[in-house]
Order: C-alpha cells, then sequence, then structure tokens
C-alpha cells in the first residue's frame, strides 16, 4: 500500500462536500450493519419456529433463538460503537498479545471441563447457557496481526526467510489448531486471507506464486485424506450419489431455493425448514432466504454484502496511512469472503462447508466478531474524512 501522500488519493483536508441530508460513508457503513442484523434477527425467527413446535423450548417474545440473536445483535452494535471510537493504530500494538491468547484458547478447547463439543467437533467453550467459538475471534485477530506485520516489516518482505516466512510458520500454527476441533472452513478463510493480505502490503508476487501450489496441494490432500471431507467432495460433485447422506445438505438447500423462484413462498411460510433442510437457521439460513422471499431476497442481500464491500474498500482507500489502508481492505474482504462463500455452499457452487453466514447465522461468536471487524473499518474511516474532525495527531 502506498502512503498517505501517494498521487491520486483524495486529500483529507479536501473535505468533500455533502449534499443536504445525505450520509456519510461512515454512515452508510451504519446503516448497512443495522439493516443485515435486523433481516438475520427476522430470519432467524423465521427459521427457528418449526423445531420450537417439534422441542421442548416455549415461547417468549420472539422465541428463544431470536430472542438471544437479538441479544447478540444489541451486543455487537454495541462492540462496533467502542470499537469505532478507538484508535485503529492502537490494534495493530495490540495484535501480538491478542493472537497469543486466541492461540491459547484454541487449545484449551480440548480441556475437558472446559471445551464442548457439538456436532462431532470441540470448537466451543460454555461460559453459563451461552456457548463461544474462539475460532471467530481467531480470524479476526489473525487479519489485524498480519496486517501489522507486512505494515511493520515492509523494508524485509522482499526476502522470503525474514519477509513471509514467519507469518507462514504462524498460519501453520494456527491451522494446525484449527484442524484438531476440526474446523477446515476456517483454515480455507484464513489461507485467502492471507494470501490477501500479503498481496496488499506488498509481498513480491514471485513468492506469493511460489506458495501458491503449496497452499492448493495442502489444502487438497487435507480434503482427499478425510473420509468425511472427501464425502463432501464427491457429494459437491454429484450429491445423487447418496440423496440420503453426505448429499442431503446440498440437495435440501437447492430445493428450498427452487422453491422460491422470483419472489418466494412468503416470510414464514417456506417448507423445507419444516423437517428436511438441516441447519435452517444457522448454515443454511440463506436458503431459508431464498425459499421464502425467492430471488428478489436473495438478490437484495447480496447487493448489501457488495455494498458493505465497496464501502470498505472505499475506506481503506482514504485512509491516512497503509496500516490503515490494508486493515480495512483486509477486514472488509473477510467479511464479504464469508458471506459469498456461505452463499456459495447454499447454491451447490461450493463444497459443503461450516461457515455462518455474517450478521444472519444464529450464532453470537460470528456476530460479534464480524461486528468487531467492521467496528474496526469504522475506526479506519473516522480518522480518514476531513468531517469526522481528527488531526492526524490525535491518531
Amino acid at each position: 500500500m502506498k502512503s498517505a501522500n501517494y498521487p491520486g488519493r483524495p486529500s483529507v483536508a479536501d473535505g468533500e462536500e455533502k449534499a443536504p441530508f445525505s450520509l456519510g460513508l461512515r454512515e452508510q457503513i451504519w446503516v448497512i450493519l443495522l439493516a443485515l442484523l435486523a433481516f438475520g434477527v427476522l430470519m432467524v425467527y423465521s427459521a427457528s419456529a418449526p423445531r420450537l413446535l417439534r422441542g421442548p423450548e416455549s415461547w417468549s417474545g420472539l422465541g428463544p433463538y431470536a430472542n438471544r440473536q437479538l441479544c447478540f445483535a444489541l451486543l455487537g452494535i454495541a462492540l462496533a460503537a467502542v470499537m469505532e471510537r478507538i484508535p485503529y493504530r492502537w490494534y495493530g500494538k495490540a495484535a501480538r498479545p491478542a493472537l497469543l491468547l486466541v492461540l491459547a484458547a484454541l487449545a484449551l478447547v480440548w480441556i475437558p471441563g472446559v471445551g464442548v463439543e457439538i456436532n462431532s467437533a470441540q470448537r466451543w467453550f460454555r461460559i453459563g447457557s451461552f456457548t463461544a467459538q474462539p475460532s471467530e475471534l481467531a480470524k479476526v485477530t489473525w487479519v489485524v496481526y498480519l496486517s501489522a506485520y507486512v505494515c511493520r516489516k515492509r523494508e524485509v518482505l522482499g526476502r522470503f526467510r525474514t519477509g513471509i516466512l514467519p507469518t507462514c510458520l504462524l498460519l501453520g500454527l494456527l491451522s494446525a489448531l484449527l484442524l484438531l476441533e476440526p474446523d477446515f472452513g476456517s483454515c480455507v478463510i484464513l489461507a485467502g486471507m492471507s494470501f490477501v493480505i500479503w498481496a496488499l502490503g506488498g509481498v513480491p508476487w514471485h513468492h506469493l506464486l511460489l506458495l501458491v501450489p503449496v497452499g492448493l496441494s495442502g489444502l487438497g490432500a487435507l480434503a482427499v485424506t478425510s473420509p468425511y471431507r472427501l464425502k463432501r467432495l464427491l457429494a459437491f460433485l454429484d450429491p445423487w450419489t447418496d440423496p440420503l447422506a453426505s448429499g442431503y445438505h446440498l440437495i435440501q438447500s437447492l430445493v428450498a431455493v427452487g422453491s422460491g423462484g422470483v419472489w418466494g413462498v412468503g416470510l414464514g411460510a417456506g417448507r423445507q425448514k419444516l423437517a428436511y433442510l438441516p441447519e435452517p437457521f444457522t448454515d443454511f439460513i440463506v436458503a431459508v432466504v431464498g425459499e421464502e422471499l425467492g430471488l428478489v431476497g436473495l438478490t437484495g442481500l447480496t447487493l448489501a454484502v457488495l455494498a458493505l464491500f465497496w464501502k470498505g474498500l472505499q475506506v481503506a482507500r482514504r485512509a491516512r496511512d497503509p496500516f490503515g489502508a490494508v486493515l480495512a481492505a483486509g477486514l472488509t474482504c473477510l467479511v464479504a469472503f464469508q458471506a459469498w462463500i456461505n452463499m456459495g455452499v447454499v447454491l451447490g457452487l461450493l463444497p459443503t462447508k461450516g461457515l455462518a453466514f455474517p450478521f444472519l447465522s444464529y450464532g453470537g461468536s460470528s456476530l460479534t466478531a464480524n461486528c468487531m471487524a467492521v467496528g474496526m473499518i469504522l475506526s479506519v474511516a473516522r480518522r480518514s474524512q476531513g468531517s469526522a474532525g481528527v488531526s492526524a495527531k490525535g491518531v
């Protein structure tokens, strides 16, 4: 990333004139975030209703799942607001100890009485009646750490051994802890984000091209050597070869989306969530959107993510320094890539992975971690625009 004074960058002092009642960049990001969170609570309410009718849970307010999602959304809004107020350079300074804490948390999930196993995966802590998934925080922490690293080590990034290699070793350690859970989807996200930030930070392209076949070979080996991952891959290629087991998720998801047509069957009127679609309010909540709100709903959701992606890149372009630019771009890509991968899985464009859709899927860990990411993007935006009234010395 070029410095704050590179040619073509809009000057902070220029102070863009805004038309009356128009929203600034920060306000636009807040509107998108609040809209996605509200839509997420609504869809969790709709998708979780059948489980309440079958299970022992009782209705109160929106129901226990939507009530919790609303609490998570309010907590996420508060976290985003707090993190917007903190100067983003502090995040770079805190990245190293934060990464150490995340590595410790990923190891602690294996301690009996501390970690919790759900659906044959050891990924959670039990905190009262809630569970916390440290891998969600690990993705955000890694993006912050790597962004700070490439900006701090700009002079040595051209030398593989002292530049990119230390981060490759750290990425390997982080991925190993995630694979033990197992959480292959988060490993794919971390690997992809690492390449994005390395490229943004100025790592030579011949180093990146050297790592591409190594990374793809490693991910491919992990996919084909694990029986359940291999079944998912084969099911992606042809789900009808095993329609009642490995191909079941994808088939039911496609049935849900196909049943929605253009306009959908109506909010709350979806049938696939009744007893067919697995994880209707977590990993496959987008399939419920497709059935109940149709192509129109899916298009609106896609445009919302694209808008957040575009606004985040605008923040990166207006950043005062290379760290702010790389941080905003990296966190923006992290949020958007997770959304697109989840949507690709639901539509049968990618193999099935256990990745939540940011701000929509039920669960506090993913929602709050992504809200923290948006809060850091807003922190960069707050200190990049002349209208924010913050001088360079104040950052």
